[in-house]
């Protein structure tokens, strides 16, 4: 049982990320934790490997996501190492370190590209840095995966650019379903980031669709990414008397606004995305986030023998249970080791098209097929926010 932590101890974790930010160079070389190949930035690669790239948020508020998310990455990598590597060679992998920041993301990406010469590039999670990144990555034709930027423009940046996960439409409309038909609710308030491109595509999409349903969105209100006082908007939402609130934000910000509700006595369930997945909501949120619901892309405790495996080997190795970042993240890397096999060589192009041609590829996150614009249609699973858990509810389908 996890015990609630006071607010105070939730401003001083907080504070700590931020201090840990500041403490950290603005690129983070792969402390290769699993063993596979890796190498520190501005070093050579090992002799006889082929050098992929990782940019991912190692600190600031989105760490917990980064750190799940290179975890993922380098599990696949080592297993594809164990099995022998592709094309004669092993794999090794470059990281940097995004700090959860466009600007740092866009500087990752023009690094590993023209410093590092990589193959391709994996990374990032939040949409924002993602966009950044696909830019970058487009405009020197080298592909890149992203294993979770949900947002719909992240593919947009053109035909080098893939991702692995379903995109933020699909989640909107999935919790609009699951409030109208599950918890059959009839009016809802809505709490996103502005400065978010995630966190304002699940609030645009869910509100079109729960009011296409025949539902009432009551209050729109909006915060800025690192705020820790939400008690304005939260008393302006209480004034609407909604059934269910819907913060689809980022863990770092969604327990203090749980623990905030429920002080003003807002009482109802919070809604969210996958954004909410991470240990760090329960020790932020304490209970104040039991009861609460959110889509995912997996769920752990999915008997899958497939998934199953992926728990355990993720749990030897990094001793905990995997999120769905992580999941995510191994399936990326497995789908690009995939298509370095599958091309006739490692060049940009044949790389691409290899991707591009992904075709009922067995993740742990679910069957990918890529679209013709480069995106997995793919279920989702609804989970409730239990006492240190999370508990798989239901699966929402295209």
């Amino acid at each position: 049982m996890r015990r609630p932590v006071p607010l105070v101890l939730a401003a001083l974790l907080l504070g700590a990320l931020a201090c840990e930010k500041k403490a950290q160079a603005p690129s983070a070389p792969n402390p290769g934790a699993s063993g596979a190949p890796s190498a520190a930035g501005g070093a050579p690669a090992p002799a006889g490997t082929l050098l992929l790239g990782v940019a991912t948020a190692l600190t600031g508020g989105q760490a917990t996501f980064g750190i799940s998310t290179r975890n993922g990455i380098e599990l696949a990598i080592a297993e594809a190492n164990e099995a022998g590597g592709v094309k004669g060679q092993k794999l090794a992998t470059r990281v940097y370190d995004t700090q959860g920041k466009p600007e740092e993301a866009a500087s990752a990406v023009t690094r590993l590209i023209n410093q590092d010469h990589v193959a391709l590039i994996l990374g990032d999670v939040a949409s924002s840095n993602s966009l950044a990144m696909a830019e970058k990555a487009q405009a020197a034709k080298v592909p890149m995966i992203t294993p979770s930027s949900t947002n719909p423009d992240v593919t947009k940046k053109g035909d080098y650019i893939f991702r692995v996960c379903f995109i933020d439409p699909f989640q909107g409309f999935v919790m609009a379903k699951f409030a109208r038909e599950n918890l059959k609710l009839s009016k809802v308030a809505v709490l996103k980031d502005n400065r978010s491109a995630y966190s304002e595509g699940l609030a645009d999409v869910f509100v079109r669709k729960f009011t296409e349903m025949g539902g009432k969105v009551v209050a729109t209100e909006s915060y800025s990414q690192g705020d820790t006082d939400y008690r304005a908007q939260l008393t302006a939402i209480k004034k609407q008397k909604p059934d269910a609130i819907y913060v689809p934000g980022y863990y770092s910000e969604v327990g203090i606004i749980a623990r905030q509700a429920r002080e003003l006595g807002l009482n109802v369930p919070l809604m969210g995305g996958d954004g909410w997945d991470s240990e760090k909501l329960f020790e932020l949120g304490g209970s104040a986030v039991e009861g609460s619901y959110f889509s995912n892309h997996y769920s752990s405790q999915d008997p899958n023998e497939r998934v199953q495996k992926f728990v355990q080997a993720y749990k030897a190795k990094y001793g905990g249970v995997p999120d769905a970042l992580a999941a995510l993240a191994y399936d990326a890397a497995r789908v690009a080791v995939d298509a370095i096999k599958r091309a006739p060589d490692t060049k940009p192009a044949s790389l691409r098209d290899a991707i591009g041609q992904t075709k009922d590829f067995a993740g742990v996150a679910g069957t990918i097929t890529l679209d013709e614009n480069r995106n997995p249609v793919k279920s989702a699973a609804v989970l409730k926010v239990g006492d240190g858990t999370y508990e798989f509810v239901t699966t929402v389908a295209p």
